[in-house]
């Protein structure tokens, strides 16, 4: 598919006059809606809309679906759809035969995650959170890639998306370190104080270390989320700015001429947005890896 066509849906309905506002254009792609826009002729499907659930005084909470739960729902089924079948084959295949096809890219990607992300960094025990790291990194680099897909939309370009994936991986750390260290060694992870220390010396190094401590924990999460939304939603935007520039340029250059340079540099932009897809979806799930290994050898 064309990068004009992945365009042209959202110009049809920001054409005014014989202009484009390119700005509408690129937010329109960027945020969230209530409706999905299907591929040529399809036109749009609005989605349900005033789900809401009652939390008495704390308020309601809005549980609609939106285009992003939507494309969230879609990756998801892609990684049962990628990971099932070649699961099944490996039951059925002979003890010592190697994969074929599918099956043999799969195991390679698995048992490179297992040795050189998860074991690499989480050491003892490593192999227990294999199935989180690489469901992570195979969850997010899918809805990267949706984002590249025409009339399709990148849910990491969301701070909520992000945020939650965070989170996810903020628990998973946290609990980690409890089990590892008991509930002391744990505190001992916050309420810092050098070993040997005593007296007025300790007390005024756990006063300045402690907030020191927390904010490190808190930051941790903050910039994988901060991290992913801002990788993804910067490429978006400087691709459909690219792609913009054939309407805007109409009118002073010839339409052709315009067209083939301005989509000549938008191709290679998301030719570099699918590197970026790749990287961003491994550097979350290294980082997460990293983060458990830390708090497991707190020492």
């Amino acid at each position: 598919m064309s990068l004009l066509a992945w365009i042209q849906g959202p110009v049809a309905k920001t054409e005014a006059a014989g202009q484009v506002n390119l700005g509408e254009l690129i937010m329109h792609h960027l945020t969230d809606a209530r409706e999905l826009e299907l591929p040529f002729f399809l036109g749009t499907v609005h989605l349900p809309q005033g789900w809401t659930l009652n939390l008495g005084p704390l308020g309601a909470v809005d549980l609609a679906p939106t285009k992003h739960v939507v494309l969230m729902l879609i990756a998801a089924l892609l990684c049962v759809a990628v990971f099932i079948p070649p699961a099944r084959a490996a039951r059925r295949r002979d003890e010592g035969a190697a994969p074929r096809g599918l099956g043999g890219g799969m195991e390679a990607m698995v048992l490179y995650f297992r040795d050189e992300v998860v074991r690499a960094n989480i050491g003892h025990g490593a192999d227990a959170y294999v199935p989180y790291i690489l469901t992570l990194f195979f969850f997010i680099l899918f809805m990267n890639l949706l984002g590249l897909v025409p009339w399709g939309g990148s849910a990491t370009g969301n701070l909520a998306v992000t945020a939650g994936l965070a989170l996810c991986s903020f628990v998973l750390v946290e609990i980690s370190g409890m089990r590892a260290l008991g509930l002391r060694g744990y505190l001992h992870t916050i309420f810092y104080a050098p070993e040997g220390m005593a007296g007025i010396g300790k007390v005024l190094m756990l006063v300045l270390m402690t907030p020191v401590e927390l904010m490190g924990k808190l930051t941790k999460p903050f910039a994988l989320t901060v991290r992913l939304f801002a990788n993804m939603t910067a490429g978006h935007t400087l691709i459909f700015a690219l792609g913009g520039l054939v309407f805007v340029f109409a009118n002073i250059f010839a339409a052709g001429g315009a067209a083939v340079v301005t989509a000549a540099m938008a191709t290679g932009v998301m030719v570099l947005e699918v590197l970026v897809a790749f990287l961003q979806a491994f550097i979350f799930a290294m980082l997460t890896a990293v983060f458990v290994g830390l708090i497991r050898h707190a020492h």
